[in-house]
């Protein structure tokens, strides 16, 4: 297309045709949510759900101000500043791509070091929820213990130096502070991260910082915030020159638009301290039991994603969809998910285990969505502890199989020990990247040794059915190869 629209609020109404627009006034929007960590899922999920009820005449008193805490935060907040903080969404379909533009979101907060500008608005008393995607290894959670790191040098920062936190959460606290001693009550702090029960870590992150230099302040947010648990859910790939020439095709001229799949799921407690949008009247679910909805999503389809990608990294396929058109790994895929990890996971209301194995192996196969394995193998330290390794102490527990998640596992040794199966060099792809490379390099002569990284495994190099399965799929992969151990794996029969 040659004439591009540039994305700005003067020129909505030049947006090609095909594209939704908003209908709403910006002016006439005002803030109500601060989020933090405003990257590309942020704006396809919770963004999206609260556009939505803008365009039906609500919620416009709960605009997002965007913020970061990350140097590289600047870099987003200078793209969205210079098109009035408006998206350009792209829905990805083997039936058809769309694109609407959303403009839930007002403004993006100064990026600095002392967070000042971030505490000062969250302490403001229109603020009545921050949300968050941090990731799911940013809530600084001791692995040993599950309870807060004290010891990390970030969490001794902020208690020593309270008014001038480094991390979302020091100014959470910081925020938190102001607003008791200026009366303007608490907020709801939510976490859309995936972690199992993440409103319970999100106040445990808040509060036992706060307590590190003020237990009065500790025990008024502990008494009078709310931190709901939620369960996010839409597969939304990165930026890159692709994903801006789609925005092109559109006839739009964004430098950060969002490509996303059409399935979206937000699943939340009504547990807000100072009031909500009704997301609800978009799509979303406010339930009593966001934990069952939790497991079936963080065990299948974010443990299905750890499932595939180290095979998929490690043979170079690139992205998810090409991954699954694997029919080793699909096989794969199919039988770890249905034989070890579905014996643990609840129905839910509306949707079997069965059914959502099937529909999370549909939007994995989606060829429209370029969602790269390197993207979902990042930070394995953390997504393998939250969503693989539970599904292996529930089997143990139970005596079920754990053959599969056993090859998952050494399928990750292999990936962190940087050597695809064609001899390219795999680049770190972890925080914790030298030290899984030095385990996975010891266990090319003694397997144990990657089962003896007590923060990743715990006590599970004592149990016998996991470390002897463990062991003889990672000397497999060595003598016989990825390909052909995971297809034996995926086509042989169950025992």
């Amino acid at each position: 297309m040659d004439e591009l629209t540039p994305l700005r609020l003067s020129h909505l109404a030049r947006m090609p045709a095909g594209v939704a627009v908003p209908g709403y006034a910006r002016a006439e929007l005002t803030p109500g949510i601060v989020h933090i960590g405003l990257g590309n899922f942020h704006r396809a999920h919770q963004a999206w759900y609260t556009h939505r009820l803008m365009q039906m005449g609500l919620a416009r008193d709960w605009a997002i101000i965007g913020a970061g805490v990350r140097p590289g935060d600047a870099i987003m907040r200078n793209r969205l500043r210079a098109q009035d903080c408006l998206t350009t969404l792209i829905a990805l379909d083997p039936a058809g791509r769309s694109a609407e533009v959303t403009g839930a979101m007002v403004d993006f907060l100064p990026v600095e070091p002392d967070n000042a500008a971030l505490i000062a608005r969250m302490g403001a008393p229109d603020i009545r929820i921050v949300s968050l995607t941090v990731t799911e290894g940013g809530y600084y959670t001791d692995p040993a213990t599950g309870g807060l790191d004290t010891t990390h040098p970030d969490i001794r920062h902020d208690a020593q130096n309270p008014g001038t936190p480094r991390t979302a959460f020091g100014a959470m606290v910081a925020a938190l502070r102001l607003r008791r001693e200026q009366g303007a009550g608490p907020f709801t702090g939510l976490c859309c991260d995936n972690l199992q029960g993440n409103g319970a870590i999100l106040r445990q992150t808040v509060v036992g910082l706060a307590r590190l230099s003020d237990p009065a302040l500790a025990d008024w947010i502990d008494a009078r915030c709310s931190f709901p648990d939620s369960m996010v859910d839409c597969i939304v790939p990165a930026t890159g020159p692709r994903e801006i020439a789609l925005a092109r095709d559109c006839g739009i001229a964004d430098a950060a638009p969002v490509t996303h799949e059409r399935f979206r799921q937000w699943v939340i407690a009504d547990d807000f301290c100072a009031g909500r949008p009704d997301w609800d009247r978009a799509g979303a679910v406010f339930s009593d039991d966001v934990h069952t909805f939790e497991t079936m999503k963080i065990r299948i389809l974010n443990g299905g994603h750890q499932v595939i990608c180290g095979a998929g990294e490690l043979l170079g396929l690139g992205t998810v969809a090409a991954t699954m058109a694997h029919a080793g790994i699909h096989a794969m895929f199919r039988r770890v998910l249905r034989d070890e990890v579905a014996p643990h996971v609840a129905d839910v209301p509306g949707m079997t285990v069965d059914a959502y194995i099937d529909l999370i192996g549909r939007r994995f196969a989606n060829p429209e969505i370029l969602d790269t394995t390197r993207r979902v193998a990042f930070d394995g330290f953390a997504r393998h502890g939250g969503f693989i390794i539970p599904s292996i102490r529930d089997a143990l527990s139970s005596g079920a199989p754990v053959e599969g998640l056993a090859l998952v596992s050494a399928l990750w040794a292999h990936y962190c020990a940087g050597q695809r199966a064609d001899g390219s060099v795999i680049a770190a792809n972890d925080p914790l990247w030298p030290a899984l490379q030095a385990a996975a390099r010891a266990a090319r002569t003694r397997p144990q040794a990657w089962l003896e990284q007590v923060h990743v495994y715990g006590d599970l190099k004592d149990a016998p059915r996991f470390a002897q399965a463990f062991g003889a799929w990672h000397t497999a992969l060595r003598t016989d190869g990825v390909e052909a151990t995971v297809t034996r794996y995926g086509t042989r029969r169950a025992a």
